[in-house]
């Protein structure tokens, strides 16, 4: 039995002007390996690629990219990848190239690539929650829909059509929200963890943050972001399960303020992001 590294290059020899040419298309009947770091790829990666792609989540449920380490068996698991779909998280710093490494035969693909990305405060750091934004969904949605479509194009229709149709949704999605935020006065929310900053910006909503830059708030931010949040009537404090609360309680407990945990890494994605408007807009009431 050929193995899945053969297969997945499956070589047809053609002669072309007395060349030999080599073709990496899939064969009918393979589907194809692919890798992501976060749930929402890989709901984009199943839409796109349909039963033609196997997709593996990298930080699995409840699991933070910012500490996450692969586990020995998502390693082995990588060397059948045809695809890792790379979008910025930070464990993809520490762990990227050492994944490229090992698995030379395996295409790496940056989802955010000619994304304008965000520099909160002119920083180096690069804000990767690029996926919070519907139209930067479609951005990712679409490059892996032309990476599935190089090296698989006898399927190119189907890929085609299969994005088509999620664009379609992330176009109503994008207006359900723009209807739901458009009439409010108030446009600033309060979060502990800054993964909202592309929703923010692509809303014209303030992501005004706890954390700052993945590091423990110190006592002068803390004092600063229960001032705002008092100046501004801020009642509410979004939370993921991915970080801790404490200092978000500390605010709650100082601001009279709430807390509400939302998920940006939900792999339902369309769902979970109307859900979380809906809360930032009752929460801006």
């Amino acid at each position: 039995m050929m193995s899945a590294r053969v297969k997945r290059y499956g070589i047809t020899a053609l002669v072309l002007a007395a060349a030999l040419s080599l073709s990496s298309s899939p064969s009918a009947a393979e589907t194809m390996q692919v890798f992501v770091s976060v749930l929402p790829q890989k709901y984009f990666a199943e839409r796109v690629g349909g039963e033609r792609v196997s997709v593996s989540i990298m930080v699995g449920p409840g699991q933070s990219p910012a500490t996450y380490e692969p586990t020995p068996k998502q390693m082995v698991l990588l060397d059948d990848a045809l695809f890792y779909f790379r979008i910025g998280v930070p464990f993809e710093r520490v762990w990227m190239d050492r994944i490229a490494e090992a698995n030379p035969g395996m295409k790496l693909v940056d989802t955010g690539e000619q994304v304008t990305a965000r520099r909160p405060d002119d920083r180096e750091e690069i804000d990767p929650h690029i996926w919070t934004s519907p139209l930067l969904a479609d951005h990712i949605a679409r490059t892996m829909k032309d990476a599935f479509a190089a090296v698989d194009p006898d399927h190119r229709v189907e890929y085609e059509r299969n994005y088509r149709l999620l664009a379609a949704d992330l176009r109503q999605l994008d207006t359900d929200i723009r209807t739901l935020l458009g009439s409010l006065e108030r446009r600033s929310f309060m979060v502990f963890h800054p993964s909202w900053g592309y929703f923010a910006d692509t809303y014209g909503l303030e992501q005004i943050a706890i954390e700052k830059y993945g590091t423990e708030p110190g006592a002068r931010h803390l004092a600063k972001v229960i001032e705002t949040a008092r100046s501004e009537n801020l009642r509410v404090i979004f939370v993921q399960e991915q970080f801790s609360r404490r200092n978000a309680e500390a605010v709650a407990r100082e601001t009279g303020a709430k807390i509400v945990v939302v998920d940006p890494l939900a792999e339902d994605y369309i769902a979970n992001l109307m859900s979380v408007a809906a809360l930032f807009a009752e929460a801006m009431q």
